[in-house]
């Protein structure tokens, strides 16, 4: 194991408006982060990687959202998702049994009916991959956990830090081409990312005076920030 998992992290044009609206999906509490950033934190106490920091970003969003978040619902259907502004994409059809949804800045996610012994909320991180057993294997190895495969899918079940039941990559036909506006956050084991660019990552960004992280991307390019262990005591 390489690291751990951290959190999310979700790009917004308004971080406000949009940490507001995801507070009320996840029935979380809103933070302010500074720099007009803010974090959504989970009521409970069951673990700060389910924080979601939302990051003001000058860029709008484009292209497919190729990372997303699947809730489930704490009803039959998403009517008070709609009702606290997402906005409906498509209906539950064939074997796809879940509404597809966007949130106020257009970021898909999807959300699941009730089912009896399961609590409402986030289940599954979900990453679109043109190799799913190739990126899941591969995160298999930073994070640890153990890798199942399904028919189009293959999924990384008992990450490290991981807070949700599924870390799913999906099986899509096309490549990423654009910056990724949901990522995910991991602490290094080690203090540097040798381990990690030693593994396939690519290093994008050193630690700077404004972020004391660095910027990398997996083998299919998915960027994720990577934090120095803190110092105990």
């Amino acid at each position: 194991m390489i690291a751990r998992f951290k959190d999310l992290c979700l790009d917004a044009a308004d971080a406000l408006a949009l940490g507001a609206f995801w507070a009320r999906m996840l029935d979380g509490d809103v933070a302010d982060a500074g720099d007009d950033d803010t974090r959504v934190d989970p009521r409970s106490a069951r673990s700060n990687a389910e924080s979601i920091w939302v990051n003001t970003v000058p860029e709008p969003r484009v292209g497919k959202t190729r990372v997303h978040l699947d809730l489930r619902l704490a009803e039959a259907g998403p009517a008070a998702l709609l009702a606290d502004g997402a906005r409906l994409v498509r209906e539950p059809a064939d074997e796809a049994a879940w509404w597809v949804l966007d949130d106020p800045e257009g970021n898909e996610f999807c959300a699941f009916p009730a089912e009896e012994g399961t609590r409402p909320g986030p289940f599954a991180l979900v990453v679109d991959s043109t190799d799913p057993v190739a990126q899941a294997t591969w995160w298999a190895g930073v994070v640890g956990g153990v890798v199942e495969h399904g028919p189009a899918h293959a999924s990384v079940i008992g990450a490290s830090g991981f807070p949700w039941d599924h870390w799913v990559f999906a099986g899509v036909s096309e490549p990423k081409t654009v910056k990724n506006r949901l990522h995910w956050d991991v602490d290094l084991v080690d203090p540097e990312p040798t381990a990690l660019i030693g593994a396939g990552a690519t290093l994008l960004r050193e630690p700077n005076a404004r972020s004391n992280w660095w910027v990398l991307t997996d083998p299919e390019g998915n960027e994720f920030c990577a934090f120095a262990p803190r110092p105990i005591g």
